[in-house]
């Protein structure tokens, strides 16, 4: 095991064992019974470690051109895990067994049906990334520093199915972070002393 691994398996656990009241949802804004779907929180075991994100092709039904974590809904006999590795291996090539696992984190209800859990995991620095263009424009890699520190992030408004919708946004080199993706990352930023973990 990575001093990486150790250190953020121990945060997680740490992070999870305490009750971190108001996390960020979009629950308000939910029509009908969501459908739970899963993502991979991918970071990559370097000295400075990132994370991996995509950005959706624009023809795409659904959040077309977004930023986001590769991820989609579980299959039937699926659990959270398991369809974010699946989901991972289709969007970006990443296979299954170079993912080590250190948890599942809060569900994110989405105000577009879906009960989101992200899953965060730890791949090899130079993992062959190869996306699948039906499924992925683009991917990059942002720094975990930057993504859990709450400076990063500014609050926006917006009205949305007759009511204010506040979300997060955030711009790393150009990429926009923003709506669902930003608030799984604030809510995950809340369970870990992510500072303990990066100052080393």
């Amino acid at each position: 095991m990575s001093a990486l691994f150790d250190d953020l398996s121990r945060l997680f656990d740490e992070g999870h064992r305490q009750d971190v009241p108001d996390l960020l949802t979009d629950r308000q804004f939910a029509r009908g019974k969501p459908r739970a779907a899963a993502v991979l929180i991918a970071v990559t075991e370097r000295p400075v470690p990132g994370a991996l994100l995509i950005h959706r092709p624009h023809d795409m039904r659904s959040h077309p051109g977004q930023v986001a974590f590769p991820g989609g809904k579980l299959d039937p006999g699926e659990d959270a895990i398991t369809a974010a590795l699946r989901e991972a291996h289709e969007e970006l090539g990443i296979h299954p067994q170079d993912v080590r696992i250190i948890g599942a984190t809060d569900p994110y209800q989405t105000g577009t049906g879906f009960d989101v859990t992200p899953v965060l995991g730890i791949i090899p620095p130079d993992l062959d990334i190869n996306p699948n263009p039906a499924e992925v424009a683009d991917w990059f890699e942002a720094p975990l520093r930057f993504l859990l520190d709450p400076e990063s992030r500014r609050e926006r408004q917006a009205r949305w199915r007759g009511d204010t919708r506040h979300y997060y946004e955030m711009d790393w080199q150009g990429h926009r972070i923003w709506g669902v993706t930003a608030a799984i990352i604030a809510n995950l930023s809340r369970r870990l002393a992510w500072q303990e973990l990066l100052d080393g």
